[in-house]
């Protein structure tokens, strides 16, 4: 079952945190890994995030639609949230890394739960090094930082103030050797000021999804970069199959939804599936 916690050992792990000098002992897991074939990027940034950050999120992530990348994040206020609600809008996978045990009485922040739970019913998982009952603690934050960054090809920075947990998290990308995207940001916001200091470092400035597509070695696909442009080919009934699945489902669910014998609607799916417009893994559907 989705919900049950699993105990992974370090053998275990994603292959990019098992390579960090300071990898976890052990992690909990609840929900699924997603394959190794995937590249990790990890969303970070403020919590008291602007109108400007929340605009860049959805951009961004967005424009990442349909290829085989993971979200990781902190299911934090501001930013982290924002991250993992763009991901299941837009049907990728998102991984949160709270910094709290995974109970659901103790996961935080509470009014995340409910996030939590939507991430693991739509194939990502919550993950965390500390026992399963811990109840959050300043020192968790940057422990659970470093597992970002360790889990993760890249790491995108959205908005950070000078002295951002965020800058914990980017410092150890550049220590774990990943590659550092920074979202330049106004010069008159001090959600901006920390992020411009790893520009000045010589961060990789992130203006556009292809930035994040090249950071991650993904080629950009070509033809059609959304559903808007897609939807002229697109049969009445695959256009009510795009109309189910803005979010993930399962795939009982949208046969049940689509209201077709199950024989048509199977074949309807496979033939979206070769066609390279929809995904299924685990018994999920997304856009691709």
């Amino acid at each position: 079952m989705a919900e049950e916690l699993t105990l992974l050992s370090p053998q275990e792990f994603p292959p990019l945190l098992r390579e960090i000098p300071d990898a976890p002992k052990q992690l909990y897991v609840r929900g699924h890994i997603p394959s190794a074939e995937y590249k990790w990027l990890a969303v970070v940034g403020s919590r008291a995030m602007t109108t400007y950050g929340k605009q860049v999120s959805k951009y961004l992530i967005e424009g990442l639609r349909g290829y085989p990348i993971v979200i990781v994040s902190g299911l934090a206020y501001g930013v982290d949230a924002e991250a993992h609600k763009a991901a299941l809008d837009v049907g990728l996978t998102t991984v949160a890394v709270p910094g709290s045990g995974l109970d659901w009485d103790v996961l935080y922040p509470r009014a995340h739960g409910s996030l939590a739970r939507e991430i693991v019913k739509a194939g990502g998982a919550l993950i965390s090094e500390e026992k399963p009952d811990a109840k959050t603690m300043d020192y968790m934050f940057p422990k659970r930082n470093r597992v970002m960054a360790g889990l993760s090809h890249a790491t995108l920075v959205i908005e950070a103030k000078e002295k951002s947990g965020s800058l914990i998290t980017a410092k150890l990308v550049t220590e774990y050797n990943r590659d550092l995207l920074v979202v330049p940001g106004s010069i008159f916001s001090a959600e901006s000021k920390g992020t411009h200091q790893f520009l000045r470092l010589g961060a990789t400035a992130a203006t556009s999804p292809e930035d994040i597509l090249v950071a991650l070695g993904i080629a950009k696909r070509e033809g059609p970069a959304s559903w808007a442009e897609l939807r002229e080919d697109l049969s009445p009934q695959e256009l009510r199959v795009f109309e189910i699945i803005h979010s993930p489902v399962s795939r009982d669910e949208l046969i049940s939804e689509l209201e077709l014998p199950i024989t048509e609607a199977n074949v309807l799916l496979s033939t979206m599936e070769i066609k390279g417009l929809i995904m299924e893994e685990l018994g999920v559907v997304r856009i691709r």
